[in-house]
């Protein structure tokens, strides 16, 4: 059976977040559960996963304010890295994104992520700006 894409569903929010964390994506001051809610609610088809067999395999999460798309959350599960998973939710992203009339896509990589060559292969460049952030509400 192939690995199919769609839009998270309320039964895979766990699958999900065990994924995140597995990945070593979550932080202890957000809350993923909360972060997928709030995504969610403005931007519902953009959630995406992949599912073989019944089995969430790879998530990402984006999003469009109206002036760039972001990707967020992007993971495989570990034993299936290699497969080509990370670069079809990309894709598909990328596809909803500018079917939206979104221009331009940007992403954000931690550091210690060793990552960049994901994105490297798959046309992302490095763009000299710095971000900053507040936090408005505290996910306890």
């Amino acid at each position: 059976m192939p690995v199919v894409l769609r839009p998270l569903r309320d039964p895979d929010v766990e699958q999900v977040v065990s994924l995140w964390q597995q990945a070593g994506l979550t932080r202890p001051w957000n809350d993923p559960r909360r972060d997928i809610a709030r995504a969610r609610a403005v931007w519902p088809d953009l959630l995406l996963i992949a599912v073989d067999d019944g089995a969430v395999v790879g998530a990402v999460m984006a999003g469009y304010d109206g002036h760039r798309g972001w990707l967020y959350y992007l993971a495989t599960s570990a034993e299936r890295r290699g497969e080509g998973i990370g670069r079809m939710l990309v894709a598909e992203a990328e596809r909803r994104l500018q079917a939206l009339g979104c221009p331009k896509v940007m992403l954000m990589v931690r550091e210690g992520n060793d990552v960049t060559g994901f994105y490297d292969g798959i046309g992302y460049e490095r763009d000299a700006t710095s971000v900053l952030g507040k936090r408005l509400i505290a996910d306890d």
